[in-house]
């Protein structure tokens, strides 16, 4: 695992800085604290960090074809490397390593573009070809690795986290409004935004190649559903063959390698395939709270014993958020999933005894795991009560219902469903996967901001990933936009952010592009049976799993922020979020973030989110905006924050 970066002048008589390479390859670090490379040759330069997992001794980066007219920079890791090598060998390419990197060299130059579909792994690549002077970038099918880019009229700019690109002094910092706007309503910049006007992220599936100062994207993969009648013992049968050889592909390390083991059937189910595969015990790791409501750590005990791993686990506590400033500064974009401190602190656990470690990621997505599914078949049919009703009745006493402390109570789900069936219909499943709606936007936000989004869509993302969906069954689009929107800008961002934090790899073997495109051919309704979430997911399991395991619902991994807002985190949240500090910022309304604050800290409502998320975006622009720009103690101080996360 890696972090890579890169930059090109079109004047081709314009050199390209190695001390600007050295500063980008510095500010990520974290990414590969093993080796690091730099390759600059006129107006082209391009730089990595290098966590050592494959071919130790020979895998330094940049790495080059036979002649040095191609070379490449490469974040992640190719599963199918040797077959993908020997098949290259058999037409004359001469290899020098042992590494998966080299394999991607000879690809590009036998395939061209379209070696990246010729991958079965993660990555983020670049290609500088010497031949043609073009540069070529490649993001993984699922997005499991990032690359961002920056490009106007003299300079075009990549790295796989945006602290990168930002220590070239003449890249603008200018915040994306409409990015803004979409993080505040989902807790994520969707993809290809980000929170800086200019700067942008690769979509998964795509390439991109730069030639005479011009840009080309083009998409190689997208996910097709096409439901195929078989019989349910046969889907089970396919299914257990398929993951087990998901799993047993990404055991592939020279280094140490564990699970992560939350109790949950997507992580038992990799333990079970590891306890399988390999020749001794499997290390897993957990994270555990005080709160009973939140706390999972019985079943991440009850997969260990069954499978005797040698277990790991943490119990965090509300000073874990002393940490928000330096996990902010990892994030690069404001981010507000409240689930990045117990996945920073798992990985770092995990990396005392390992280098990699294998996560449950992307299994919701493909077998209909989260409860918003569910929650969108009760809203088909509570939309069928009288609009009058509804609003004139029901959702005046939903609103007068406390919040509680718990992680899921029965007030808390009416709460939440009643917000969501308040969106427009044609959000579907998404409406409770939204924290702030349309209607408190004019509340919400400064003059400027609301001036500035006039006519802009806070969904159109959304919309377009239903569009483009390439099916009619309700349920298979749903998963389509998950895949597309959700699972890339947070799930994925933040286990790659929080375990590059920690200088550890994780690998997804759900993310399996032979998996993913195998689950697009399941009927929805062996999915989502009723009520059953994973319906054939768990049926595969069945004889593997624990009883317990296999009976229980969606939990997430989450924390009590809601309730640590009101005691531990109080100070911090009244200091980033104070009237000066709002207004000087101009992109709220300070008058309305008092009054959210009072309300939660009275117990009136939960607006945990609201607030979470406007305290990461105050802490961002601390980091990112408000020191001066381009400064040498910027540099050194964002550069120090990550380093001491």
């Amino acid at each position: 695992m890696c972090g890579i970066c890169g930059i090109t002048f079109h004047d081709h008589q314009r050199p390209v800085s190695e001390r600007l390479l050295q500063r980008m390859c510095d500010a990520i670090t974290h990414r590969g604290p093993d080796d690091e490379g730099i390759f600059a040759q006129q107006n082209f330069g391009i730089g990595m960090r290098r966590l050592s997992i494959i071919d130790l001794s020979t895998g330094h980066q940049p790495i080059s074809n036979e002649d040095g007219s191609v070379w490449i920079v490469f974040n992640g890791e190719i599963y199918n490397h040797l077959e993908l090598r020997a098949e290259l060998e058999k037409k004359g390419h001469q290899f020098r390593t042992r590494t998966d990197t080299e394999t991607i060299v000879h690809a590009y130059e036998e395939y061209g573009e379209d070696c990246p579909a010729k991958l079965n792994g993660m990555f983020g690549f670049a290609i500088l070809d010497l031949r043609n002077r073009s540069i070529f970038l490649a993001r993984d099918r699922l997005g499991i690795k990032p690359l961002y880019y920056y490009h106007d009229a003299q300079r075009f700019v990549f790295a796989s986290e945006l602290k990168s690109i930002l220590q070239d002094d003449e890249v603008p910092r200018e915040v994306n409004i409409a990015a803004l706007d979409a993080f505040m309503t989902f807790e994520y910049v969707p993809a290809p935004l980000s929170i800086l006007q200019g700067i942008s992220k690769l979509l998964p599936g795509h390439s991109l190649t730069l030639k005479d100062g011009k840009i080309a994207l083009r998409e190689y993969w997208d996910v097709k559903f096409d439901e195929k009648e078989r019989s349910e013992e046969a889907l089970c049968e396919e299914l257990r063959a398929l993951f087990r050889d998901a799993v047993k592909i990404r055991l592939m390390s020279d280094v140490p390698l564990g699970a992560f083991l939350s109790g949950g059937i997507d992580s038992s189910a990799i333990v079970a395939m590891m306890s399988a595969e390999m020749n001794r015990q499997v290390k897993t790791f957990s994270i555990g709270f005080k709160e009973s409501s939140y706390n999972e750590s019985s079943f991440a005990r009850i997969v260990s014993k069954h499978f005797n791993t040698e277990h790991h686990e943490f119990t965090i506590e509300p000073n874990a958020l002393e940490l928000t400033e330096k996990l902010v500064a990892h994030l690069d974009e404001p981010f507000g999933d409240f689930s990045i401190f117990p996945t920073y602190l798992v990985s770092k656990m995990a990396r005392e005894h390992v280098t990699v470690a294998l996560s449950g990621d992307g299994g919701d997505e493909l077998f209909a795991g989260y409860d918003t599914y569910i929650a969108n078949r009760l809203g088909n049919s509570y939309g069928k009560v009288p609009r009058a009703l509804r609003n004139g009745l029901i959702s005046p006493l939903v609103e007068h219902l406390p919040p509680t402390e718990k992680k899921k109570g029965l007030f808390n789900r009416i709460k939440r469903f009643d917000e969501g069936m308040r969106l427009p219909a044609d959000l579907q499943h998404t409406r409770w996967m939204i924290f702030l709606q349309a209607a408190e936007k004019s509340k919400f936000y400064s003059e400027r901001v609301r001036s500035a989004l006039n006519g802009v869509d806070s969904y159109r993302h959304v919309r377009g990933y239903f569009d483009r969906a390439g099916t009619s069954d309700e349920l298979n689009r749903q998963l389509y936009v998950d895949i597309k929107s959700y699972m890339v800008d947070d799930i994925l961002v933040k286990v790659d952010r929080m375990s590059m934090a920690a200088s550890l790899e994780a690998r997804v073997p759900f993310l399996d592009h032979r998996f993913v495109e195998f689950s697009a051919t399941i009927p929805s309704n062996l999915k989502l049976k009723g009520k059953t979430t994973k319906y054939l997911l768990k049926k595969a399991m069945a004889d593997l799993l624990p009883p317990e395991i296999l009976g229980r619902g969606k939990e997430g991994f989450s924390i009590p922020i809601k309730n640590w807002l009101k005691t531990d985190l109080k100070p911090l949240m009244m200091d980033v979020l104070s009237q000066e500090k709002i207004s000087n910022e101009g992109f709220f309304n300070p008058v309305h973030v008092e009054k959210l604050k009072n309300e939660h800290l009275q117990n009136k409502e939960n607006h945990s989110h609201r607030l979470w998320a406007m305290m990461v975006f105050g802490i961002w622009q601390d980091i990112y905006l408000r020191r001066p720009q381009g400064s040498r103690e910027n540099k050194a101080e964002v550069q120090s924050e990550v380093a001491a996360a």
